[in-house]
């Protein structure tokens, strides 16, 4: 029994290294945890980027094929424009 502050109670003894050792193991895992997230993350954004190119492709391909419509595409004849006659009323 250590006899210390408190008489007649054991205290366990010090177990720095082991106190280091834990602390250094919960660390280490969530440094890891935090690492597999971030490449997580990294692969979803390649996804997206990918899709996001592919519409954007999509969509550029579409717009050059409805303005290559557009110039083959015969004018429509411009409609004649009727002037208007006023009447002015006099008193």
């Amino acid at each position: 029994m250590a006899e210390g502050k408190y008489p007649g109670i054991d205290l366990p003894p010090r177990d720095r290294d082991g106190a280091r050792r834990r602390a250094q193991n919960h660390f280490t895992a969530q440094a890891e945890r935090d690492a597999a997230v971030k490449h997580e993350i990294a692969q979803e954004r390649a996804v997206s980027d990918a899709k996001t190119a592919k519409l954007r492709a999509l969509r550029l391909a579409k717009e050059e094929a409805d303005r290559e419509a557009a110039a083959s595409a015969p004018q429509p004849a411009a409609k004649a424009v009727k002037k208007r006659v006023r009447k002015i009323n006099v008193v």
